[in-house]
């Protein structure tokens, strides 16, 4: 399997529960409708939590800010997300989910990338 990653950050207009509620409350059930069409076999948002551990896991490492959350969809392989995202139907909603995505992430400070998992 290959995984969709995506370390989102919201749109510096809304606050971080207005993201939160957007993302649980439209974008997740409209994602998870269409499910099918994208032949994703799994899909989880993780939220950010707000706390003060976060900024001392950051400044122990020197790291960036945090993202607001992480979104992750799994797949059977490439190749089935390659044809879904080539069919008319996918791209229709490739599209779609972009638009909804402008409601709530700042696409200029997020990143998405497949991946594969290796257990330990």
């Amino acid at each position: 399997m290959i995984k969709l990653v995506m370390c989102i950050t919201r749109h510096p207009n809304i606050t971080r529960e207005q993201f939160n509620d957007y993302w649980m409350d439209k974008h997740g059930p409209f994602f998870m409708e269409n499910a099918s069409t994208m032949r994703a076999k799994k899909y989880v948002q993780s939220h950010t939590v707000d706390t003060p551990l976060n900024k001392g896991l950051r400044d122990a490492r020197g790291m960036l800010p945090e993202y607001d959350g992480v979104a992750e969809v799994w797949f059977e392989s490439e190749e089935e997300l390659m044809e879904a995202m080539s069919s008319a139907e996918g791209q229709k909603l490739s599209a779609a989910l972009l638009e909804d995505e402008g409601n709530f992430i700042d696409h200029s400070k997020s990143s998405a990338f497949i991946v594969k998992e290796h257990e330990f």
